[in-house]
């Protein structure tokens, strides 16, 4: 919650009283400058204003005892201070590479498919590590970068959460999907950098070979982790079509060779962890949360924001508004 601080705590002080003091004011200057004229008939009632036209008088001397006080209190010189925490040492750049081609669908992960497991263990590991940068890149036919790494957890989540299985084809392109992740990590100055490659099948797509990108990621001191998602046999499948906007359900053969995928991490000088199960995905990804622990300083940074500029403004609208409400309604005669 911001805090508020004042510059000149006279004028705060006078900005408060001021109401009253104009109010006790004009009363004591009225009784003894005024002169009491009869301006009624000789022996008649004397002159009295409508009930309206007091009450306009009333709210106009309001308006103007209110603009006074913000007008004074914009000159004592208000500021909002509000304090954000920050990470004074950079964490880890980590970018997830994401296997969305249609065999993701596959609903063998706690009841779940093995697609959306991996976003929601995504998303809790993000929000684990605030001070990682965090990023995401999807394969299937081809590949692409979604979101770079960044601590802003928003952007990440909005962009997950917006992926969609067959989005870049029913085609698995691990080749492409390493390569695409090496080259937004390759020169990065963060302490600690890693690929996680999240897949259920073996590459089939691309101009790229997966061990070639792996095998040049040692030399950019970049760690790997292969995530063999999924068990094998009759798996059912369930997932709408981005582009047909068709539903496909029944079942596949789930078959892939692990051993093609211990290569890709074997290359890397990396770790190749197999998650036929729910509680195994859930191992693996914790798994690599401890082995890429950084250590990060962190403080509280104070920002002071001024609002005088705000107060003026409503100031001088109360004060030319009470100018406004006499000219039109009282003739300016008060």
């Amino acid at each position: 919650m911001p805090n508020i601080t004042i510059e000149r705590p006279i004028l705060f002080l006078a900005a408060i009283l001021s109401p009253f003091i104009l109010i006790i004011g004009r009363s004591f200057f009225r009784n003894i400058l005024s002169l009491s004229l009869s301006l009624g008939a000789p022996g008649g009632e004397s002159f009295k204003t409508s009930f309206k036209t007091s009450m306009l008088i009333r709210f106009t001397r309001f308006l103007e005892s209110a603009g006074i006080a913000v007008l004074l209190l914009a000159a004592s010189g208000p500021e909002l201070i509000s304090n954000s925490f920050v990470y004074l040492d950079r964490g880890a750049d980590i970018l997830f590479v994401i296997d969305a081609s249609p065999s993701m669908a596959g609903m063998d992960i706690g009841g779940q498919s093995r697609f959306n497991a991996a976003c929601t263990l995504l998303r809790d590991f993000a929000e684990k590590r605030p001070a990682d940068a965090i990023g995401l890149v999807a394969l299937g036919n081809d590949a692409a970068l979604l979101v770079p790494p960044t601590t802003d957890r928003t952007s990440l989540f909005l962009r997950l959460e917006s992926l969609k299985i067959g989005e870049l084809g029913d085609g698995t392109a691990l080749g492409m999907g390493l390569s695409v992740a090496a080259l937004h990590l390759r020169n990065s100055a963060a302490p600690r950098k890693a690929i996680v490659l999240i897949t259920d099948g073996e590459n089939n797509a691309g101009a790229l070979h997966p061990e070639t990108i792996a095998a040049s990621l040692v030399d950019a001191g970049i760690s790997l982790y292969v995530i063999a998602v999924g068990s094998t046999g009759e798996v059912p499948i369930d997932y709408v079509d981005p582009y047909t906007h068709i539903r496909r359900t029944g079942s596949f053969d789930s078959r892939f060779n692990p051993e093609a995928l211990r290569n890709i991490a074997h290359a890397a000088a990396g770790v190749f962890i197999p998650a036929p199960s729910s509680d195994a995905f859930i191992e693996a990804i914790s798994r690599i949360s401890k082995a890429e622990m950084t250590v990060s300083r962190a403080g509280v940074r104070g920002k002071r924001t001024a609002v005088h500029n705000t107060l003026i403004l409503v100031g001088l609208l109360l004060c030319s508004s009470a100018f406004f409400v006499r000219k039109i309604f009282l003739g300016a005669l008060l």
